[in-house]
């Protein structure tokens, strides 16, 4: 059975400041636990409704009832299992290969699909303005579907970042150069900008090439991509001039 303070343990980390306080994060659905299993992240806790993942020590693993695991479940429908990890340090970032940055991206959705879309090309390091969404938010873990084990994210200042990399650095504008027609190298940083507002003008200013993928509809009336679809389109096109 689950204890009241367990329910109000697990129910806090949905927010970013008890997840801060405590250092902990929330996993749900049983290929998600695995991955992160798998990559090492540490666990503190493991509840699930069936006697599976044999690996784990029984000291770190309970067996709940389904009715229970819905009360420490933030999907609308509860998975088999639910786990708790501890964040993991934040690793070194070194300044090599295809980056992607992320100005101020808000929507949780929106960052999950993207680590899965850097985990796909092979993009090993994916740097986060500090405004962006938390990386461990429980959305954005599940999102994922277990990339988050596979790709650095590093919260840092951007603009200073931009401002001081050797490396060339491409942004996302309405009104960039036609990506198709590009010369696209191996190495660079690729700044994708806010949903609402596009890259920050802090950020603009240190931006060298500004790329834009051209609209083909005959009315021409759709203001803007989705981000992540945004980010799928300029990986694809950065990874296929390159082989």
């Amino acid at each position: 059975m689950v204890s009241k303070n367990q329910i109000k343990f697990i129910s806090g980390l949905q927010q970013k400041k008890q997840r801060l306080i405590h250092k902990m994060f929330v996993a749900e659905g049983v290929k998600v636990v695995q991955e992160l299993l798998d990559a090492d992240f540490e666990l503190h806790q493991l509840y699930t409704t069936e006697d599976d993942f044999k690996s784990v020590n029984d000291s770190k693993k309970q067996i709940v009832s389904a009715d229970d695991l819905k009360k420490i479940s933030a999907l609308t429908t509860a998975s088999s299992c639910l786990a708790v990890f501890k964040i993991p340090e934040q690793k070194e970032l070194y300044q090599s290969g295809l980056i992607v940055a992320l100005d101020a991206i808000r929507d949780p959705g929106n960052l999950g699909t993207i680590i899965r879309l850097c985990d796909w090309f092979g993009i090993q390091q994916l740097i986060c303005s500090n405004e962006t969404v938390d990386v461990y938010n429980p959305k954005v873990v599940q999102a994922t579907m277990g990339s988050i084990s596979r790709v650095n994210v590093s919260y840092i200042n951007l603009e200073d970042f931009i401002s001081t990399t050797s490396l060339p650095v491409f942004g996302t504008f309405m009104n960039g150069e036609n990506i198709y027609s590009t010369t696209l190298p191996k190495e660079g940083i690729i700044v994708m900008g806010n949903e609402a507002n596009g890259i920050s003008k802090e950020v603009e200013n240190s931006i060298q090439h500004r790329l834009t993928i051209p609209r083909f509809g005959t009315l021409q009336k759709t203001e803007s991509l989705n981000v992540a679809t945004a980010t799928a389109i300029i990986l694809s096109e950065f990874r296929r001039v390159s082989l």
